[in-house]
């Protein structure tokens, strides 16, 4: 059995900025907006926590609400993807499993790092089809990656 790592721990430095790189590139070619969130709890339900944490970073308030997360309970390993009504009402049914897919492929593997950036390089395609990047677009959220009870 692997050790539970803490959600500091998860990701190195160099890592954490690879992702950070990715939800840069994958934001530049749509008004969309990616967060990726590591969380330190042990839920229950990681849908129902996704969903509280999307509120609290805020994630709905985008102005056209297409803001997506991509939720990770560290000790568990266990992962969320959660879209907001303006990207969630525009995607197949289905297409959030198929990210899920692309990022636990990777994290079977050991290989966090790169199922986190998969997962956002997916999203972005997705946002920038359905919401391409306009002349007057702002960053609205953090492109950074956020942290949970540490």
């Amino acid at each position: 059995m692997s050790p539970v790592l803490s959600a500091e721990e998860f990701l190195s430095a160099a890592e954490l900025q690879r992702v950070k790189e990715a939800i840069v590139r994958a934001e530049r070619r749509t008004s969309g907006e990616i967060r990726v969130h590591l969380d330190g709890a042990i839920v229950d339900d990681v849908l129902d926590h996704a969903a509280f944490v999307f509120e609290e970073l805020g994630m709905h308030r985008t102005k056209d609400r297409n803001g997506v997360l991509i939720y990770v309970s560290v000790p568990e390993q266990r992962l969320a993807v959660i879209g907001d009504a303006g990207i969630h009402e525009r995607l197949p049914d289905g297409y959030w499993n198929e990210v899920l897919g692309a990022v636990i492929g990777h994290f079977k593997g050991g290989r966090f790092c790169d199922g986190l950036c998969a997962g956002v390089e997916r999203l972005g395609e997705q946002l920038r089809a359905h919401f391409p990047f306009e002349r007057d677009d702002v960053n609205e959220l953090d492109d950074e990656v956020s942290f949970g009870e540490r």
